[in-house]
């Protein structure tokens, strides 16, 4: 089943409050860390599957690498390596 056919599955998606939650934790987490040890971070219990949909959606944005040891947060806001890869591709 790919992600496309999962998300149209989903019996309750997540809130923005949630998905918020979720990227505060990985921000934060200076270590990869698996989905028993992020559902333990978090301040409030959710669904396994709502947490699938936060996982895949920040996957897809950029933001995390979800890979066999664990989640990572990958996302980099800075402002000058956006202007750096915009010259990359340019060249």
């Amino acid at each position: 089943m790919n992600s496309v056919q999962a998300l149209t599955e989903v019996v309750h998606y997540p809130n923005l409050k949630t998905v918020l939650m979720v990227e505060d934790i990985l921000s934060k987490s200076q270590m990869a860390m698996t989905r028993e040890q992020l559902k333990r971070k978090l301040p409030k219990q959710i669904m396994h599957q709502t947490l699938n949909v936060i996982l895949d959606y920040l996957e897809r944005s950029g933001k995390i690498y979800d890979g066999r040891k664990g989640i990572v947060w990958t996302f980099n806001p800075d402002e000058r390596l956006g202007r750096a890869l915009g010259r990359a591709i340019d060249m």
